[in-house]
């Protein structure tokens, strides 16, 4: 049984003036990205990343445009330690990357993280302690001046250390846990540590505001930050930065809104790895900006291989779902949905439209590196007419009239449920060839001569049935239909041709293939439908009678 009076609001509110970031209507400008996915991110994993894994991973980060990458906690562990030194000894860190190394407010930890930071041509020494109320109360038993002293001596440490090394090194503060902590209280402490390092032009400093657990609507959250933008010391050489977690889902929306509170940075991670429901995902956050016309200055056209190296290093999936990166989120089941995006691209085509406004799609899947055939129209069960008519034109160049194409929908939907499964587009050209295209009715022409006389066509031709071959002579208003009467006679069976379309498929001239496409329907209205190809217009739509025909005598569609 659920019990929610055990829970209590555990973050602090701050003064309703501080929310003039509600008057922003998006974000303007792409804020300065940190990857953590090689600390916090790899902390988080199940089995972390070996030394190997991590410097393919790193790779991947300085490709895709990440200027500033926490390498690790170099303290923590051996890998850690060697991580950062490979880095270094093989000179692979460019001259416009800045690698970042986290410590604790712990001498002995300091210490050993400079060290590991030696000969680096720069480095970011991101320092840290929690402040939060549970964990002043419940795990360091201490009170606010003792817990403000570890900070500041933290601070101390690392500026007398950096002046010890031949290196370019910047310092960054978090007090963790901010979320939990009284604003007023992160404020004293953080201008505490900013007296000590003494911010400048020539000494820009990173104050980091973690959500370290969620605790609050995103709206809290960014009038937090707000109130410490406002009121930090140093303001003009101290970059503000957040650092969001996802516990109540909203990791996203807390970094956008603190973004137009007066975030400067960004911390986080692909995907949102890390403790527990992760960090903010930076490829939702870069590409929810991308979505509004703004350089996000990270590259993400080539999701496909991101996401395979993400999964291969990290042993964590993707979700399919996942915005803009999971393998489902351009795809369209539904029918209704289908229709709305094969017209859209259509009306897109036609109109040599430069912006996209595509309808269900909020991005060209092309810029990410996904096609339009295999990713935006999926077909099963649940799929319309216009999907998968969409999928035999852009893929494969046959478009069906409409009524054909409901034909053909209805059959793939029906194989589809009966077989449990998608159809992929290789699938639903099977299924036309098949059931459509250039079909053996038993019946073929072997010869055939026209002779116009004003509006009628007259044909002398000869079919071969059974190894037997007869000739005939038939009139109509134009060659297919002359063709169709003498077939009629052959038969005796009883028709109309009710639709007929034909289109060039590829190429020029000589070269094109014609696509033809024939409806008959007997008296009692039932439909029949066949198509055919080849480079002369006449035997295509030859082949394309032939296939109704064969459908309708034979027990076919």
């Amino acid at each position: 049984m659920m019990d929610s009076s055990k829970y209590r609001v555990g973050y602090f509110p701050v003064d309703k003036k501080y929310n003039k970031w509600v008057e922003k209507d998006h974000v303007e400008k792409a804020p300065i990205w940190c990857s953590v996915d090689l600390r916090d991110g790899n902390q988080s994993l199940v089995i972390p990343m070996s030394l190997e894994e991590k410097l393919e991973y790193y790779n991947m980060l300085l490709e895709v445009g990440f200027k500033e990458i926490e390498v690790g906690f170099p303290a923590a562990s051996k890998t850690e330690y060697e991580f950062l030194r490979t880095l270094i000894e093989n000179e692979m860190i460019p001259e416009d990357v800045t690698v970042q190394v986290l410590t604790q407010c712990r001498e002995h930890i300091i210490r050993k993280t400079f060290d590991a930071c030696a000969g680096a041509p720069g480095a970011i020494i991101h320092f840290y302690n929690s402040l939060s109320v549970a964990q002043r109360e419940q795990v360091f038993k201490k009170d606010k001046e003792e817990i403000k002293k570890i900070a500041v001596d933290g601070a101390k440490l690392v500026k007398k250390l950096a002046s010890e090394y031949d290196s370019n090194f910047r310092f960054q503060y978090s007090p963790e846990s901010f979320t939990g902590t009284e604003p007023e209280y992160a404020l004293e402490v953080c201008n505490a540590v900013l007296d000590v390092l003494e911010p400048s032009a020539d000494n820009n400093v990173i104050i980091n505001l973690p959500a370290t657990v969620e605790m609050s609507s995103p709206h809290v959250y960014a009038s937090q930050v707000e109130f410490m933008s406002e009121n930090l010391k140093y303001c003009e050489f101290v970059t503000l930065s957040v650092h969001p977690h996802n516990d109540r889902g909203t990791g996203v929306a807390d970094a956008e809104l603190a973004i137009l509170a007066g975030s400067d940075r960004v911390e986080g991670t692909l995907f949102g790895n890390g403790e527990r429901t992760g960090n903010v995902d930076i490829v939702t956050l870069a590409m929810n900006m991308y979505a509004h016309g703004i350089d996000p200055g990270l590259d993400f056209s080539n999701m496909n291989d991101l996401v395979e190296k993400y999964e291969r290093c990290t042993r964590m999936p993707v979700y399919d779902r996942s915005p803009y990166s999971g393998s489902l989120v351009y795809a369209a089941f539904s029918g209704s949905h289908q229709d709305a995006i094969a017209k859209g691209m259509r009306y897109r085509a036609k109109n040599k439209l430069h912006e996209w406004s595509v309808p269900y799609i909020p991005i060209d899947p092309k810029d990410i590196g996904r096609t339009y055939d295999a990713d935006i129209i999926r077909v099963n069960s649940q799929s319309g007419k216009g999907g998968i008519g969409y999928i035999l034109e852009q893929a494969f160049g046959y478009n069906l009239p409409s009524e054909m194409r409901e034909h053909f929908s209805y059959m793939c939907k029906d194989i589809s449920d009966h077989e449990q499964k998608e159809l992929k587009p290789d699938d639903v050209l099977d299924i036309f060839t098949r059931y459509y295209l250039n079909l053996d009715s038993g019946i073929t022409v072997t010869d055939f001569d026209f002779l116009r006389e004003n509006d009628v066509v007259k044909v002398d031709i000869t079919f071969k049935q059974n190894g037997e071959e007869t000739e005939l002579e038939a009139e109509g208003n134009g060659t297919l239909s002359a063709i169709n009467n003498a077939l009629c006679e052959l038969t005796g069976e009883q028709y109309s041709i009710e639709v007929y379309t034909q289109h060039s498929m590829q190429g020029e001239g000589s070269r094109s293939v014609a696509a033809s496409y024939i409806g008959l329907e007997r008296d009692d209205g039932s439909m029949f439908w066949g198509a055919g190809t080849d480079t002369d217009v006449i035997i295509a739509n030859t082949k394309a009678l032939f296939s109704a025909f064969h459908n309708m005598t034979k027990g076919g569609n």
